[in-house]
């Protein structure tokens, strides 16, 4: 097998997972929290901010264009634990995680991209 389809093959058998995780600006130690129902969107959200495509926080694109990409980090913060349960929401279970984090962390004004 060569080599670009065993990467394929390693992407494909990553489970898919859920969470929360962090952008931070380690020029300013600013951060931006975020969370997706699959990790694997992660190299998404970097396309989209090395096209100049980031649509969910205007000033986070900014300095990502400003500072470039070796400046900022990517970090997962925390995986969603789902449940089986019938009536488990991953969804919400993923927004009530997010704002903990939000919460936790408080990524507003000088120390983050979002605002309150």
């Amino acid at each position: 097998m060569d080599r670009k389809k065993e990467l394929k093959h390693q992407y494909k058998e990553i489970p898919i997972e859920a969470g929360v995780y962090q952008i931070k600006n380690e020029k300013n130690n600013k951060i931006f929290i975020g969370s997706t129902r699959n990790f694997k969107n992660l190299n998404g959200k970097k396309f989209m901010l090395e096209t100049n495509g980031f649509v969910p926080n205007k000033q986070l694109q900014k300095e990502w264009n400003e500072f470039g990409k070796d400046a900022f980090s990517f970090t997962i913060l925390e995986k969603l634990k789902k449940k089986d349960e019938p009536y488990f929401n991953e969804k919400e279970a993923l927004a009530l995680l997010e704002e903990k984090w939000l919460e936790q962390t408080q990524p507003y004004g000088e120390n983050g991209y979002h605002k309150k």
